[in-house]
């Protein structure tokens, strides 16, 4: 992978503050060394994690998604009593950590979900391109908020990012996170488009300083998304934040999880750069809604369409 870092822009009468966050870390990463400790993570870690017992772990992981131009009212809602009857039928295993919808539906998920413990998460700030008055992303996200959300999703304004206004895209975060309340806040980088793993790193410092409660790779709109290369820079900046600041920040691979050994890949990785700390479904989630199946499946021992 080759991109030319941003440069970026300097504030009038000082240093930029978010600049003197950033030179705080190492960014002196390089894509092939990225690559083969991933190469070494799955050659060696991930066969032991291919258990029954990890893929009913990352059922419980999974945030139950649908972000289609054709989602109405009454799909949505059939999609929450999907939740509300895996919880009465399978009732041994764990239910999915999230329902993620588009924000003009938090209202129906909120009035029909039943289970406890399962989040309302709402993808907002004008998803998934970010391309909005920041004004027009407030409104989004407290009127989420208002209806039932009980976690957002917002994406990084990778534009303005890439153009080395690290500033702006900063102060947006803080903006929109201000605008949650005391509700969780994730910040999707769109991996795929910064390209080199200087820039997710550098990326994954700004959101996690700027707010952040987790950090997540993709919107699934766009390739490649969930890479297991982007996930081992993000936990890796997670690790060195934690370790500098004392506040623990959670992890979300979205897109491009098509498979069960995907899931357990991601599994083996956050287990291996975070630690146990990190394995629990308030920490760790999955972005998918085809994976929900494919591990059920794999759990019951037959193929199952649920979802």
């Amino acid at each position: 992978m080759t991109s030319k870092t941003p440069t970026p822009r300097p504030l009038e009468g000082g240093e930029d503050k978010y600049q003197q966050v950033l030179g705080q870390y190492d960014f002196n990463i390089s894509d092939d060394a990225v690559r083969e400790a991933v190469r070494k993570i799955i050659a060696e870690k991930v066969p032991e994690n291919d258990t029954l017992q990890v893929k009913k772990f990352l059922m419980g992981s999974v945030e139950l998604t649908t972000l289609k131009t054709t989602d109405s009212e009454e799909s949505v809602l059939a999609f929450t009593e999907r939740v509300n009857d895996f919880d009465e039928q399978y009732p041994e295993l764990p239910h999915v950590a999230t329902i993620c919808v588009y924000p003009c539906f938090a209202k129906t998920v909120s009035e029909t979900l039943e289970v406890d413990g399962v989040e309302i998460a709402c993808v907002s700030g004008s998803f998934p391109s970010s391309q909005a008055l920041i004004e027009v992303k407030v409104a989004e996200t407290a009127l989420a908020v208002k209806d039932g959300a009980t976690e957002i999703d917002i994406v990084m304004s990778v534009g303005k990012f890439l153009s080395g206004d690290y500033e702006t895209v900063a102060d947006e975060i803080s903006e929109l996170k201000a605008a949650c309340g005391d509700k969780k806040m994730k910040v999707i980088l769109e991996t795929g488009c910064l390209k080199t793993a200087q820039n997710i790193k550098r990326a994954s410092v700004l959101a996690m300083y700027a707010g952040a409660d987790y950090i997540k790779t993709s919107t699934g709109k766009l390739e490649p998304a969930a890479t297991p290369e982007a996930a081992y820079v993000m936990c890796q900046a997670i690790k060195e934040y934690y370790e500098k600041t004392g506040i623990q920040i959670g992890f979300k691979p979205a897109g491009g999880l098509n498979t069960v050994m995907d899931a357990v890949i991601m599994y083996t990785i956050v287990k291996e750069v975070l630690g146990e700390k990190w394995l629990t479904n308030q920490w760790f989630r999955m972005g998918t809604s085809r994976l929900a199946n494919l591990l059920l499946s794999e759990v019951v021992g037959h193929e199952t369409k649920f979802f």
